[in-house]
């Protein structure tokens, strides 16, 4: 597999009441994962702990 810092990432941002669901889709292999935080935390933050989750299950999948 490819080295996983050279993928795309995918985010996506679904408002669910006063939570913000985001999933990180990785371009190459598809897998996805998801974190849920408040509506009002930085978008960046979030992107940030999807991307770490994402990366840790590309580790272990790896």
């Amino acid at each position: 597999m490819a080295d996983p810092n050279d993928h795309e990432i995918y985010f996506e941002f679904v408002a669910i009441g006063n939570a913000v669901k985001v999933t990180a889709i990785d371009s190459v292999t598809a897998i996805e994962v998801s974190v849920m935080g408040p509506s009002n935390a930085a978008k960046s933050d979030l992107e940030r702990l999807a991307l770490r989750k994402l990366q840790a299950r590309l580790k272990r999948e790896g």
